[in-house]
């Protein structure tokens, strides 16, 4: 897809509803759960739902489940909306073009999946596929806080970890589209051989569930093994514990945000960019500390490190690339 979106200055000046009965639905599909929204052509969001994914299902019941999701927002708008396009982000690499996620490595299964064919046969519409990293920078590019900025790079922290880059204003996909994949970053050059699977090096410790795996280690009532593996990467149990003062918790969150530094004064290294924005749900568990965490390593590191800044669209990142991706659909 072209990186022409449309103008978020334009949407504005128009109420929700007006010119038009026709919608587009964005989807922001997760490692633990599926958020969508549905929006008029002016990009103004009319509903919105989300509900958990269970990981382990596989690729056929977490599509089925996102094509009922799609069913729902359609069925609630009465028939008074005809359905345009669609657009989603998945946790993983994809082929635009052929609209395929290559692979999602906290998805067991999820490897060379059509999703957009499946997505597009079953409502007949123009369908766009996308890394949720990626999408997250389109939205933020869109109408957050690196609107007008054409050099930055979006980092999203939730259940893994991925960044989106945008270079002279333009999102940069790389060779094979893996641009961007910070969860095969490896911050300890001994370490170079060692096979960390699927997860890789810097997922392992910066990310959702690396700081649920050192949270049990050092929280005595969380050591047991969780039921499933969205519990198991749940790691909510650890900021609150931090809430609560616990001096084991802001250890480990610490080191990852330390951790997190390294890696985004490396980016820098080579990106030069004059914006880092973090998003994703570990971003808002502890904003505080994982910004001052890392504003001091980077400037540590780089002489003259750029802006680093918190996503103002905080959790709808994802949603608003979708949109705006699905609205290019329509032009």
């Amino acid at each position: 897809m072209a990186n022409r979106y449309p103008e978020r200055s334009s949407l504005a000046a128009t109420k929700p509803g007006d010119s038009t009965e026709g919608c587009v639905i964005g989807i922001d599909m997760g490692a633990s759960s599926l958020r969508f929204a549905l929006a008029d052509l002016q990009g103004h969001i009319l509903d919105e739902a989300s509900e958990p994914v269970r990981p382990e299902d596989g690729p056929a019941k977490t599509v089925g489940q996102i094509k009922k999701g799609i069913e729902r927002l359609l069925r609630a708008t009465h028939g008074r909306r005809t359905l345009r396009s669609l657009a989603i982000g998945v946790p993983g690499p994809v082929d635009p073009q052929g609209g395929t996620v290559a692979f999602a490595n906290n998805l067991p299964g999820w490897r060379k999946v059509r999703l957009g064919r499946e997505l597009k046969d079953a409502f007949g519409v123009p369908v766009f596929l996308e890394n949720d990293a990626n999408m997250a920078a389109i939205g933020e590019h869109w109408c957050g806080v690196a609107r007008g900025v054409d050099n930055f790079v979006f980092i999203a922290l939730g259940t893994g970890i991925g960044s989106g880059i945008f270079v002279d204003g333009k999102l940069h996909r790389g060779r094979t589209g893996s641009a961007g994949e910070l969860y095969l970053l490896n911050l300890e050059w001994p370490r170079w051989n060692e096979d960390f699977g699927d997860t890789g090096y810097f997922e392992k410790y910066v990310s959702g569930m690396g700081i649920a795996a050192q949270g049990r280690e050092v929280l005595p009532n969380h050591r047991q093994t969780p039921a499933g593996l969205r519990e198991d990467r749940d790691a909510r149990f650890v900021f609150e514990a931090l809430e609560r003062g616990n001096a084991a918790a802001r250890a480990v969150l610490e080191k990852t945000f330390t951790m997190l530094g390294v890696g985004v004064a490396n980016i820098v290294a080579i990106l030069d960019p004059d914006l880092v924005v973090f998003g994703g749900g570990i971003s808002r568990g502890a904003p505080d500390l994982l910004l001052s965490t890392v504003k001091r390593v980077v400037g540590r590191i780089q002489p003259n490190p750029p802006h680093l800044l918190l996503s103002s669209l905080q959790d709808k990142a994802q949603i608003y690339g979708a949109i705006c991706s699905a609205l290019s659909l329509c032009h």
